[in-house]
């Protein structure tokens, strides 16, 4: 048996070691159009920040060593150009040689990934103007920072790769500013998640433009000009463009194989093409999301690698495994602060029609009492009708990954916010809590189904008629220091013997800094009459970010904010 690969990065390359350890006497020949194989794309950004100072350490594998150990045949350089499906043959053409050929196959995998989006705007071509995608854009934009003596930096896009840029570039001494054209960064996130990130990146110097759109570059004499859509136009010494990816589909359409809804080559729950010889994995594919059921792609390292693993084991084994999706999750490190996410946000779930509800709770990394606890922020969207977890987001300093990646197993199994709250952790003071951020948010969301709790969130004040009461339950020091507008302040203590004071046919809405201490003080009124009692989901802490964001924004178009 012959098999022939298609791009030798993380799915082609798992792939190709996984069928020779199944397959001993196997031909393997992998192809790859760049000069490297199996390097860690998620490594780049921090090569050029000089947090990874030795260059090799980016490479999993060399070619050379992977024909070692693997006896695959290992072309680099060499791109294949076009697939007979009929021949069963592919032509590639080596890159330093000049010479075509052809190479026969009896079963092919195709894994070619996804290339940068780089839009036709004016100027684009000029010198200083970086893509980043592989290990030669990384060393064309290190030479590039280090011998022009580079000052200042934008970013145009504020993705996960985005984000890593602008820190890197900041902490090697950059002036950076980040561009991105929709409300916010980190599309995957929600807004209030989001908010509370980009607050942390302003506090280190960085410029974020959101609702901005890049239309030209200009090359000056000392560097560049970067013109936005409203005609302003910041400095540049170096531009990374950061606005996304698509999958590489053109060999896959020039041999006549389907493409999905969402533009990725069609695969089946084997990872199988329109044609059965033909196997594709990585960020190339289309696949179904077993959340909103609709076609997705996902651009993730992990999600390749381990469909690496079961191509490989479907084309030697036969069609035994199926691939079951991925759920997108993900972790980014920005600046001091770790966020994650896994499963369909909470605005795609709306836009796919899929009842929701939200609930973000605030807690300690561990115990309180032990050095060190530092807050993360964590939001869920579970479904109403069973308490199936749809989605989870969390934003915090510390033990932020273990987090998420609970969520997520309990997401990926189509489990409920009824195991977070009996969810069993290890438990000493550096490390959690008796009651894990976990624990805290099954509760929360348990409460919320229960009807214990009834909710509101930040961008709800709408609701909020001129005779219902808003009421923060805060300490008085904290009313003091800053309060929502038209607020009575009641510290949650003194409920009880302050009962009197509010008017149990009025709505009350409550707030506290966290959410705590409000979901108590409507405990404490709906059982002593009042049956029309709201708290504020994320407390004031959540509001005050979504809403200096939300007017920071506003003046910003306005052209009021500087």
């Amino acid at each position: 048996m012959k098999y022939v690969i298609i791009g030798a990065v993380a799915g082609g390359a798992s792939t190709a070691a996984r069928l020779r350890r199944l397959n001993e006497k196997a031909e393997i020949v992998i192809f790859e159009k760049g000069e490297f194989i199996s390097y860690a794309n998620c490594g780049l950004p921090y090569y050029i920040g000089d947090v990874i100072k030795d260059r090799n350490a980016l490479f999993v594998q060399t070619a050379t060593a992977f024909n070692k150990r693997f006896n695959i045949d290992v072309r680099t350089l060499t791109e294949v150009t076009s697939i007979d499906s009929e021949k069963k043959t592919v032509t590639a053409f080596n890159q330093v040689t000049g010479k075509e050929y052809e190479e026969s196959y009896d079963k092919l995998v195709l894994s070619p990934g996804a290339e940068p989006i780089k839009p036709p705007l004016p100027g684009i071509t000029n010198e200083g103007i970086f893509t980043l995608r592989n290990v030669v854009d990384t060393d064309y934009i290190k030479a590039f920072v280090n011998q022009k003596q580079v000052k200042k930096a934008v970013i145009i896009g504020a993705g996960f790769i985005g984000l890593e840029m602008a820190e890197n570039l900041h902490d090697i001494g950059l002036e950076v500013s980040v561009i991105e054209m929709g409300n916010q960064i980190l599309a995957p996130l929600d807004f209030p998640i989001a908010a509370l990130v980009q607050e942390h990146i302003r506090s280190k110097g960085v410029n974020i433009l959101l609702n901005s759109a890049v239309t030209a570059f200009e090359k000056t004499e000392t560097g560049l000009k970067v013109i936005l859509k409203n005609n302003e136009v910041l400095d540049a010494d170096v531009v990374i463009m950061s606005i996304g990816v698509r999958p590489d589909t053109r060999l896959a359409i020039k041999a006549g194989l389907k493409l999905g809804d969402a533009k990725g080559i069609w695969v089946n729950e084997f990872l199988q093409t329109s044609n059965p010889d033909i196997y594709a994995v990585g960020d190339a594919i289309e696949f179904t999301n077993p959340i909103t059921n609709l076609s997705m792609n996902t651009y993730l390292a992990g999600p390749a690698n381990k469909q690496g693993r079961i191509c490989a084991n479907n084309m030697v084994l036969g069609n035994k495994q199926t691939y079951n999706g991925a759920i997108n999750t993900a972790i980014v490190k920005v600046f001091d602060m770790t966020v994650a996410t896994a499963g369909t946000a909470s605005k795609q779930l709306t836009k796919s029609g899929i009842k929701h509800i939200v609930s973000t709770t605030h807690n300690g990394s561990h115990a309180g009492y032990y050095p060190g606890a530092k807050q993360m922020s964590i939001q869920i969207a579970f479904s109403p009708d069973d308490g199936r977890l749809l989605s989870a987001q969390i934003a915090g300093y510390d033990g932020v990954d273990k987090r998420i990646d609970i969520l997520s197993s309990v997401i990926k199994r189509s489990s409920t916010i009824y195991e977070l709250a009996e969810f069993e952790h290890a438990y000493a003071p550096p490390y959690s809590s008796a009651k894990d951020p976990i624990n805290m948010a099954g509760f929360v969301a348990e409460n919320i189904l229960q009807e214990r709790l009834r909710v509101f969130y930040w961008n709800e004040f709408d609701k909020i008629g001129k005779d219902d009461v808003l009421l923060d339950v805060r300490t008085k020091e904290e009313f003091d220091r800053g309060n929502i507008n038209g607020a009575i302040n009641i510290p949650v203590d003194n409920l009880r013997e302050r009962i009197n004071e509010l008017d149990t046919s009025k709505n009350i809405f409550i707030y506290c800094q966290a959410g705590l201490r409000g979901y108590l003080a409507q405990r404490i009124l709906t059982q002593n009459g009042f049956d029309k009692v709201l708290n504020l989901s994320g407390g004031y802490q959540l509001w005050k970010a979504c809403t200096n964001e939300t007017e920071r924004a506003k003046q910003l178009e306005s052209g009021f904010y500087a």
